[in-house]
């Protein structure tokens, strides 16, 4: 083996493994670790769940909740109230969202009702999966400019994902018109 070469295995060696930046829907207890971590560091950072928002042209956003993000956001809500997490607690919020792929929704409209029979569908390649569960506000609350902002809540099965999906977040009207879409990929979310 010649010098260079030697250089680079004892860098890659030393550089640890490469860190894993995917969506998992099962974390193993060094990941809940990394998770109450990273929450708990958050309170000092702004933007810290930027890896988990997702916008599109017309200013509508998502949040994708993995179970990831579920035990930052509980570590940041401890650390912001100066408490620990309670040991029991991402187990508790882990059993809770297994199974589920949690989508927070904010979306603009031009009434306050406009929102409410939305119907979101997940495409995965060319498999449609409907939403286990659909929380659409019913009154959405003004915003600037005169639009509405209804804050939605959409939970998808598991079955048919893996931590590397690439899926189309589709959201359409009474009519089955699309009113708004979204591209997750999960691979970039922790």
């Amino acid at each position: 083996m010649n010098l260079r070469a030697a250089a680079c295995l004892l860098g890659l060696l030393l550089a640890g493994p490469p860190g894993v930046l995917a969506a998992s829907f099962t974390l193993g207890p060094e990941q809940r670790s990394d998770a109450i971590r990273v929450g708990a560091r958050s309170v000092t950072q702004e933007s810290f769940d930027a890896e988990w928002r997702v916008a599109n042209p017309s200013g509508d956003s998502v949040t994708v909740v993995t179970p990831f993000h579920r035990i930052v956001m509980a570590a940041r809500h401890a650390a912001f109230k100066n408490e620990p997490l309670k040991p029991d607690e991402p187990e508790k919020l882990l059993k809770s969202q297994q199974d589920r792929l949690v989508i927070l929704a904010q979306l603009r409209g031009p009434r306050e009702d406009f929102a409410r029979f939305y119907a979101p569908r997940l495409l995965v390649g060319d498999l449609e999966i409907a939403p286990a569960f659909v929380q659409n506000e019913r009154t959405a609350v003004r915003a600037d400019g005169g639009a509405f902002l209804a804050r939605c809540v959409y939970r998808f099965p598991t079955k048919d994902l893996t931590t590397s999906s690439r899926l189309l977040l589709i959201i359409r009207d009474a009519d089955g018109r699309d009113v708004s879409s979204f591209t997750i990929d999960l691979a970039s979310m922790r």
